[in-house]
């Protein structure tokens, strides 16, 4: 197993000599666009090698994001990931709200959160960037880029075949071909993955939840124009059909009368629920030599998705809140990056981008209103909505006491019929053009200190759109949408808004970094660095509320320290940072009630500080290990800028605890000639989060560590891998979100995390 801050001079397929210690030599990275060692990039960065990950199993963002500090991934399902870099979270769907953190795939931003779940397969390595990014990376990376970096083409003939099997069903197959078309001209890769399992969560209306089903194929071809200069073209393709996830409700027990959010479900419309998605894209990448001090890099991204995803919202056997979500995006980028580098005093890069996206949210819903009724029946604020109509709205069971849902009951007199099958639809649209300068150097000052600075100069051009269709007719929710609003009522309407709503702005900015690192010695380095980070601004709109929401910005304070010891055998790193934020956006339940469901706001100022830890090392010959660890105090500031108390003043963020960790070893144990066993144990932890801004409690996780395993052989130097695995052994039950739309309606939902699974896994490289 690789490190995970530096990678060992054998592959994790040889078998370590016993009478040869293993030196650690420190991982090349591009993080700073130019090829260093990681140890030498004045960054909190965490870079893993392709061999380093297939040797803990990871495959999934989810499954990264245990081993890097700082880090947190949650995949309710391949369409809605959250992604969260030192406190800061990025999982809104919307195709109008930008992103704060981004994922990047050689070089090409992944955009928009519902095409950014990529399963990683064939890698090269992946760099994590921890802090604000924006003059190395751009938009969307006010607070960090995790950058994905795909083996490519090369003229060695080879491949590898690995077929697993394990519970629930799981059948797993990856493969990767490599080989010369032309001998130092054209070369060819095809790498293909495919992963499925039933769901880990039995519904009791039919089908299960929580499974996986992803095929993905990339090909991609490399070709070299003379002894400098290269060209890469790159395609990829993954589908995504898994079955529903489990929002399960807390409060609506299931036909058999249990509210036990990890036993049986009972969400409706079965095998219906669930996901349909593709992703796919073109990526052109160019090195160019033109001269001996400048090259030229360029980066050419097409990328599109679409997804199509059905979810019960009030997680029960009741249609009251039947949802999907229909989603669609397109981007062109396109960047020109100009490097220097004599081998003298100063290095660095200036150029241009442009980036175009293109996407739509639209989410119908479907509701039978009795049920509806019922639920809303035991909010205050209804039952004193429907009382300003001179009405008396009593508390209504929304099961009957056979489990089924109660939708014959006495009813008021209401001013329309209740429809059993009511259905209405709202969209958002976004589009943004964007057009960055940048520039970056480093200049050495001496042997030991340096500087570096850079600034990137942004316009955007960005139109948001909001369009509510009135529902059918006549019942209840239909006439309202239709324009006859409820007095004081909230949560239940979709005000019409007789076709799209659009606003546009044109936006400039600029964000920038400073940065300077000493060496104190050859095995130990220091650097401070105070940068900004910025997320566009955004817009809400709907038929009460059209308002331009102020980019959020970020000042970044960071020091660091970076080392080796035991003659390069154990490497570690620390950081400490401090961030003050200003106009922090945050999604919060519309105020106005009805759609859009949420709406993007200013919460005002907050502030996070924190310190990560990283370490590993050969601890014994042919044992390795490695230990994480992350703290961080995020909150919300009392008062705002002009002296105001601050609604969620105190609150943590969400879905950042203020502690996590992790520990692996990996121990080798040679046997005869070119064989070995292998033990990799891991543990991942963390304290206790809350899942929404405001701290609701009821919705959080308290504090869980998982224990994972993998144990095998490897025989004839590595060329087979016959292992067994095992991801949350001790069958932890947790959470791994809890309110989503549900609580609007005055019943939250939560999604168990996955439980014990475990399989065999064969692998041949020839």
């Amino acid at each position: 197993m690789l490190p995970v801050t530096a990678s060992a001079q054998q592959a994790p397929g040889a078998v370590a000599d016993p009478e040869t210690a293993v030196e650690l030599d420190r991982m090349v990275v591009t993080a700073q666009k130019r090829e260093q060692q990681v140890q030498e990039v004045p960054i909190a960065i965490t870079a893993y090698s392709g061999e380093f990950m297939e040797s803990l199993g990871v495959s999934t963002m989810g499954d990264l994001s245990g081993y890097v500090p700082g880090l947190q991934v949650q995949e309710q399902s391949p369409n809605n990931p959250g992604f969260v870099i030192r406190g800061i979270t990025s999982d809104s769907g919307a195709a109008n709200v930008p992103a704060r953190v981004s994922i990047f795939q050689d070089g090409v931003s992944l955009s928009r959160s519902r095409g950014a779940s990529v399963e990683l397969f064939d890698m090269e390595r992946v760099e994590i960037l921890r802090g604000p990014q924006g003059t190395l990376f751009g938009r969307a990376a006010e607070i960090g880029a995790v950058h994905l970096i795909q083996n490519k083409a090369n003229g060695e003939f080879g491949g590898e075949v690995e077929l697993g099997l394990g519970n629930y069903n799981l059948r797993r197959f990856s493969g990767v071909l490599n080989a010369p078309i032309a001998d130092q001209a054209l070369y060819a890769r095809l790498a293909v993955f495919g992963e499925q399992y039933d769901g880990t969560v039995d519904n009791l209306s039919g089908g299960d939840l929580n499974g996986k089903d992803t095929r993905a194929v990339r090909g991609s071809l490399g070709m070299l124009i003379g002894e400098m200069s290269r060209i890469d073209v790159i395609f990829n393709y993954q589908r995504d059909t898994p079955p529903g996830t489990d929002f399960r409700s807390g409060t609506i027990p299931n036909r058999r009368g249990s509210t036990d959010l990890f036993g049986p479900a009972d969400l409706n419309r079965g095998d219906e629920l669930g996901l349909d998605r593709k992703v796919y894209g073109a990526t052109v990448l160019g090195d160019f030599a033109l001269s001996d001090n400048w090259t030229l890099d360029t980066i050419s991204g097409w990328r599109h998705f679409e997804s199509t995803e059905q979810f019960d919202a009030d997680g029960s056997q009741i249609a009251a809140l039947e949802f999907a979500e229909i989603a669609e995006g397109k981007q062109f980028s396109q960047e020109f990056r100009f490097n220097y580098d004599a081998g003298g005093a100063f290095a660095g890069f200036f150029g241009a981008s442009y980036f175009f996206e293109d996407g739509s949210q639209t989410v119908p819903f479907t509701t039978d209103e009795r049920s509806l009724l019922a639920l809303l029946s035991h909010d205050p604020n209804v039952r004193a909505a429907i009382a300003q109509l001179g009405l008396t709205l009593p508390e209504i069971p929304v099961l009957l006491p056979d489990g089924t849902p109660n939708v014959n009951y006495p009813l008021p007199p209401l001013p329309l019929p209740l429809n059993p099958a009511h259905n209405e639809s709202f969209s958002n649209y976004g589009t943004t053009q964007a057009w960055d300068v940048f520039a970056d150097g480093t200049w050495r000052v001496n042997d030991r200190f340096e500087l570096t600075a850079g600034l990137r100069f942004s316009r955007e051009d960005i139109e948001a759109g909001y369009q509510a269709d009135p529902g059918s007719a006549p019942s209840l929710l239909g006439g309202l949408g239709a324009g006859v609003p409820m007095p004081g009522s909230r949560n239940i309407l979709n005000l019409a808004t007789n076709g799209r709503l659009t606003r546009s702005g044109s936006f400039d900015s600029a964000v920038g970094r400073l940065v300077g690192r000493y060496a104190f010695s050859d095995t130990l380095s220091g650097y401070a660095s105070i940068s900004r980070g910025r997320r566009p601004e955004a817009f809400n709109l709907s038929p009460t509320v059209s308002e331009e929401v102020p980019a959020e910005t970020v000042d970044s304070y960071e020091i660091g320290l970076k080392g080796s010891l035991g003659g390069n055998r154990f490497a570690w790193d620390v950081a400490a940072f401090r961030y003050e934020y200003s106009n922090f956006q945050t999604d919060i339940p519309n105020p106005s009630g009805g759609t859009p469901l949420f709406i993007t706001t200013n919460a005002g100022n907050a502030t996070a500080t924190g310190i990560e830890v990283a370490m590993n090392g050969e601890l014994a010959r042919g044992l390795v290990g490695f230990l994480n660890y992350a703290w961080i105090d995020a909150t919300f500031d009392d008062r705002d800028d002009d002296g105001n108390p601050q609604a969620f003043a105190g609150n943590r963020f969400r879905l950042t605890p203020e502690h996590s960790a992790s520990l692996g070893l990996d121990w080798q144990v040679p046997f005869g000639a070119g064989h070995a066993f292998y033990l990799r144990p891991s543990y991942t932890w963390q304290s206790r989060v809350f899942f929404e801004d405001d701290n609701t409690a009821g919705l959080e996780q308290d504090a869980y560590g998982l224990f994972n395993l993998r144990a095998g052989v490897r025989l004839d130097d590595g060329r087979w891998d016959i292992g067994i695995w095992g991801r949350n052994l001790a069958d932890k039950e947790y959470l791994i979100d809890a309110g989503n739309t549900g609580r609007l309606f005055g019943t939250p939902t939560y999604i168990p995390g996955s439980p014990r699974m475990y399989g065999i896994t064969a692998r041949l490289k020839f």
